[in-house]
């Protein structure tokens, strides 16, 4: 038990001095600030680029919201009473879309499901409809020093915008804010034949990005384009009425963009137009589209620009298969930094709570699934994993520090098992059953001769008679009686015949004279009387 002691006392000295030297090294390590360069959109992160507080709010007002840790291939294996009717990416995926999981998410879509891709650059395998593609363009790509907590920094030059037309996703929206970096989002017809699918990651072609290099040819080409484009614009301005400026448009410093096939302009109010006009299907106006409807009836599946400027919409959404598509170009309007600039916060609840149902946020792709240990994300950055790993080894070091031994062997200590009366008790019954009496009651006459030889004064090796005189004359008892009671047991020891009861009634006799003359014992033979 010493040595176990000693064991559990060096165990609990070494945790006090490790907890000491943790404590005593531990720094705490300042937090970056997130950069817009590479953010964090995950729900889980609360900082300035993560999307945790629209979580949240959606959650406490009563929507139900939860964190999707699966592939997308699960969406449909789930029970039709805990399967997401609405799903939303945001920002540029940690983990990339593979093409089997964009196939599976686009079924899903087919089959009556809302998919919310909410990013700058958009993935082109994600948001293409039947007939319809959206692509973005005038897309500028933050500084690497730009902090996503700085929203004056993010949203400098970047006018607030208003809602193009009254419909579903703009409701209660009076004014949003935009950061500089949103980019503008166009819509563009397939051609006949053309493949439906995109493979996951590829983009369609997009405007140049502002801020880029361009050949001195090639700006020159596109000044002169521009020139002549703005003098037709000028000299058919002469002939017609000029259209009434919309109140939701602000100037915006894009360059006008005009892809080779054919999109749908901003401001266009000629919902319905027949196909293969100059002038498309319009996705600013029409009573479908105040409903929340997608298109025309003479051009379904066309796309809603909801927010717009003239460099294009930054909010559209249009139908595929049975689902719908809603694309956002700009993620620093949910984001936890801007989500609570003009109304943002109502924008974006709209947008991602606009159906009915489950609302699942992509956690798979922001590197955040079911593969991941909670355990050791959740204890990141601190040293309980670090003394957990300590006590780890002081136990290991303890178990096989116990199964091993520094030395030569030591023998077994040998423990004496047997009773100090075993003797006794053995030569009791072996005398018992032999009907030896005579050599119990000389075991016991000895000790009882020499005890009162030296009672008496007298030697040993006298007559039994002298003996008995001395201790007569000393104690005043009958001196008859002790020679009576030893000569009696002299005759048994020499061989006179006696009885169990003759013998025991010797030996308690003489019992009774040591007990009355006093005669003092040694402890072991006082312990063996009493034990007997």
């Amino acid at each position: 038990m010493r040595g176990r002691f000693s064991v559990i006392v060096f165990v609990g000295v070494m945790l006090v001095l490790l907890v000491a030297l943790n404590a005593a090294s531990y720094v705490r390590v300042e937090r970056e600030a997130e950069l817009e360069f590479r953010p964090d959109r995950s729900t889980l992160n609360a900082g300035a680029s993560g999307t945790r507080a629209l979580y949240e709010f959606l959650e406490e007002s009563g929507r139900r919201v939860t964190r999707w840790r699966e592939p997308p291939a699960a969406l449909a294996r789930v029970a039709a009473t805990a399967r997401p009717q609405t799903f939303v990416v945001i920002g540029r995926t940690r983990v990339e879309f593979k093409p089997e999981e964009v196939k599976s998410l686009l079924e899903w879509v087919d089959a009556g499901g809302r998919l919310v891709v909410i990013d700058r650059t958009p993935d082109a395998s994600l948001v293409e409809g039947d007939q319809w593609r959206v692509a973005a363009h005038g897309v500028t790509l933050p500084a690497r020093d730009v902090r996503a907590d700085d929203a004056e920094a993010l949203t400098l030059g970047a006018p607030q915008l208003a809602p193009a037309q009254p419909t579903l996703l703009t409701r209660d929206v009076s004014s949003i804010a935009p950061s500089h970096y949103a980019s503008r989002l166009l819509a563009t017809r397939k051609s006949p034949g053309e493949n439906k699918d995109v493979k996951p990651g590829g983009a369609y072609p997009v405007a140049p990005v502002a801020g880029t290099r361009e050949e001195p040819a090639a700006r020159n080409e596109n000044a002169r384009e521009r020139e002549a484009s703005e003098n037709d614009e000028v000299n058919a301005g002469e002939n017609e009425t000029p259209p009434s400026p919309s109140p939701s448009s602000s100037p915006s410093p894009r360059p006008a963009w005009t892809p080779e096939r054919e999109t749908i302009p901003y401001g266009d109010p000629r919902v319905g137009a027949s196909p293969g006009k100059d002038e498309t299907a319009a996705g600013v106006g029409g009573a479908d589209y105040q409903r929340g409807g997608a298109s025309s009836p003479s051009q379904p599946g066309t796309p809603v620009y909801h927010v717009s400027d003239e460099g294009g919409a930054l909010l559209a959404d249009f139908a595929r298969g049975r689902g719908r598509i809603v694309v956002l170009s700009d993620p620093f309007i949910v984001a936890n930094r801007g989500i609570g600039l003009a109304d943002n916060l109502q924008l974006a609840a709209n947008v991602v709570a606009g159906g009915d149902g489950l609302i699942a946020f992509d956690e798979f792709h922001q590197g955040r699934g079911t593969t991941r240990n909670e355990f050791a994300a959740y204890f990141a950055g601190t040293p309980v994993l670090a003394m957990c790993a300590q006590l780890f080894l002081i136990a290991a070091a303890v178990v096989w520090t116990r199964g091993r031994r520094f030395g030569r062997p030591l023998p077994a200590p040998r423990v004496d098992r047997r009773s100090k009366l075993e003797f006794v008790a053995s030569m009791a019954e072996l005398q018992q059953r032999a009907r030896a009496f005579d050599l119990a009651i000389e075991n016991v006459y000895g000790r009882t001769r020499r005890a009162l030889a030296r009672y008496g004064g007298s030697d040993v090796s006298a007559p039994h008679a002298v003996i008995a005189a001395a201790v007569a004359a000393r104690s005043g008892r009958n001196r008859e009686e002790i020679e009576t009671l030893m000569r009696a047991c002299e005759d048994a020891i020499n061989g006179a015949p006696v009885t169990p009861r003759q013998s025991l009634a010797l030996v308690a006799s003489l019992r009774e004279l040591e007990r009355a003359l006093g005669i003092r014992m040694r402890a072991r033979e006082i312990r063996q009387a009493r034990s007997l």
